[in-house]
């Protein structure tokens, strides 16, 4: 999710040079992993894996490396998406890209906070009557909205402790669970308990159903995030080899902790009893239960909701930066622009936190909190795959709109062939999970299609139409005197010619300094 690619990376070019190939491989996986959507693909058995490795291949792999190409090319300019779109197709649809990343990681705040609500429900010894808590929709709309203002007041302190906080919290609440449910599936496997999961099924899913491939769409959203390593391609030695290294390396991990993570699900629990929403817990509390261990499944409990609830302080500020940053050049009215004594985005925040209220309310239109959770979901990824289509058009037409740019990390030492293949089969494969996003799945009851359809179509319409009318009711007050946003390239005027070519002259000079 969008972060400014600006001159603070520039002041940090001291310690770049310590950052490894696997501090960065860490970094990615942290960045990326989440629990909560093994559930949804454990349904398919075997043929789970093919859906991870052929969306790690036309879409996670491709969205690392164009990220690291582009955030090389402009690591002293601010804006994230903004500028790399902004580059290639004018600022309009930098706007746009931008405009979604926020808003779809505000759709996203319900989906991980009502997994959160259900590792909640499982701190009790009555699993039964968790199970029962869990699927209650006010008890989890209670929780949301309560975490979620709670995590948006601590945002207004600052981020000072919430970076430590993130990344304890993506640790204990991701990476040691990832490892204990694969753990606890190959010790019950060796201790002869019986597997829900058949092994000797296709690894090659039915494509004919239609139905399985829709609700795999999705997965594209399991591997969104990892742009974000883009913005420290220049702080490793040897960019041009090191950087594939830590991609591949944690897309790799990414992976195999999908894979069999998904797989330990399946062998605890039936298909037919999949829940997608639930069965994370059920599956670790089905595991304690067989190795004489209930009293384990709080502790699991506490430890996956710590991990959602350090990821939602530190997403609750994030993206909303950069469209502040964005918002200062001009982009936004002065009312965006609003900060606290402690310089915090407070009324972006503010809008945001409504806009989950809102959407949390959901609830009440829809026929269960599974069917809320996927529906929500859908949405994020529709509007994200949005922004990834305008990143990886541009990265493309760059190669031919600023030739002699300077690259850092490249995409193929000679011509624009890889960049072709890398980008195009990006760009195809988010097309594609686009398009299917749009149907609903017929493995969860969604109730009425014509919410489905309305949400979808409806919410897509929405957050892409209203960037355009705040963009064309811009004005020239609107700038924040005391912004230091650098220009485009294709700005020709002397004045942001020459403010682009401070910005350069400084950014080296750091360099040089450093």
């Amino acid at each position: 999710m969008a972060t400014k690619t600006s001159a603070p990376a520039a002041s940090k070019v001291k310690t770049a040079a310590k950052l490894g190939v696997f501090t960065l491989m860490i970094m990615n996986i942290v960045a990326v992993v989440s629990l909560r959507g093994l559930p949804a693909e454990a349904e398919y058995g075997m043929s789970s894996a093919f859906y991870y490795l052929f969306a790690a291949l036309v879409f996670l792999i491709p969205v690392s490396l164009v990220a690291a190409e582009l955030a090389a090319m402009f690591p002293y300019q601010q804006g994230g998406m903004f500028r790399w779109i902004g580059e290639a197709f004018g600022s309009k649809a930098g706007f746009l890209g931008i405009w979604l990343q926020w808003i779809e990681s505000t759709i996203w705040f319900p989906t991980v906070l009502t997994f959160g609500a259900v590792s909640l429900a499982f701190i009790g010894m009555d699993h039964v009557a968790d199970s029962h808590l869990a699927a209650n929709k006010f008890y989890t709309i209670g929780v949301v909205l309560a975490i979620y203002w709670l995590a948006t007041l601590i945002s207004m302190k600052g981020l000072g402790w919430v970076g430590k906080v993130s990344k304890i919290g993506g640790m204990i609440g991701t990476i040691i669970p990832a490892i204990m449910l694969v753990i606890c599936g190959v010790v019950f496997l060796c201790m002869g308990g019986e597997s829900n999961l058949d092994f000797h099924s296709n690894f090659l899913p039915d494509l004919s159903n239609f139905d399985n491939v829709v609700l795999a769409a999705s997965i594209f959203l399991f591997y969104a995030g990892m742009e974000m390593s883009g913005v420290h391609v220049r702080e490793i030695s040897n960019p041009a080899v090191n950087y594939p290294k830590a991609v591949f390396g944690g897309a790799l991990v990414t992976v195999l902790i999908f894979v069999l993570g998904t797989y330990s699900l399946g062998v605890i629990i039936p298909a037919k009893d999949i829940n997608l929403v639930q069965s994370l817990l059920v599956g670790f509390d089905n595991y304690f239960q067989a190795f004489h261990m209930k009293w384990f499944t709080p502790v699991i409990a506490i430890a996956l909701a710590f991990g959602v609830l350090a990821g939602v302080l530190t997403w609750v500020a994030g993206p909303s930066k950069g469209v502040f940053a964005v918002g200062q050049a001009g982009y936004l009215p002065p009312f965006f622009q609003k900060t606290n004594k402690n310089g915090v985005q407070k009324n972006i925040l503010l809008i945001q936190g409504g806009a989950v209220t809102l959407l949390s309310l959901l609830f009440v239109v829809m026929p269960s909190v599974q069917s809320f959770y996927q529906i929500l979901s859908q949405l994020t990824v529709l509007l994200y795959l949005i922004a990834y289509l305008l990143m990886f058009a541009a990265a493309i037409y760059l190669r031919y709109n600023m030739k002699s740019a300077k690259r850092p990390f490249r995409i193929g030492k000679k011509g624009n062939w890889l960049m072709w293949v890398v980008g195009g089969v990006g760009f195809l494969g988010s097309l594609l999970a686009f398009v299917l996003s749009f149907f609903p799945p017929d493995q969860i009851s969604m109730g009425s299609t014509t919410v489905w359809y309305a949400v979808l179509f409806g919410g897509v319409a929405l957050f892409v139409i209203l960037p355009f009318i705040i963009y064309a009711c811009r004005k020239p007050s609107w700038v924040n005197k005391n912004s230091n946003f650098v220009p485009f390239h294709w700005q020709k005027d002397a004045a942001s010619q020459a403010l682009i070519a401070q910005a350069e002259k400084e950014y080296e000079s750091k360099q040089t300094d450093a």
